[in-house]
């Protein structure tokens, strides 16, 4: 193998180390601060092509987690604290511990810690393509 092959793989090698650390870093992003989400469960559901993601969610007081939609259905479940929520079409809405809400697949929605302490929930989302899914 020649002196200038070696050189050309190790430029490659390099190169190819850079673009994936900077593909990695913008795929990854950090959690926004007040926010701490936990992955708790996912597990494809009895329907074809269904997954049930379920993550614990802690905000802040006074953070927000902004407008966002999810490609399924969301089912919330307030464990402590106290949150707004809004909801595409719809005023907006006070939950606090023990309280759910249904959020349809695709529906627009934010919340935001309007109480003391911490808030917590453990939403549970759906998506069409499970992790086995082919597609």
């Amino acid at each position: 193998m020649s002196n200038h092959h070696v050189k050309t793989m190790r430029v490659v090698a390099m190169a190819a180390l850079i673009v994936g650390s900077v593909l990695t870093a913008q795929v990854a992003p950090a959690q926004q601060a007040g926010i701490k989400r936990t992955d708790l469960q996912r597990h494809d559901l009895g329907v074809p092509g269904r997954e049930a993601i379920q993550v614990r969610v802690d905000l802040d007081p006074g953070v927000a987690f902004g407008n966002h939609t999810h490609p399924g259905e969301e089912i919330i479940y307030v464990l402590a604290g106290v949150l707004e929520y809004q909801v595409e079409g719809k005023p907006p809405m006070t939950l606090k511990a023990g309280d759910v809400l249904f959020i349809p697949a695709g529906t627009i929605h934010s919340a935001k810690n309007v109480g003391s302490d911490t808030a917590s929930s453990p939403p549970i989302s759906s998506k069409k393509e499970s992790r086995s899914s082919p597609w």
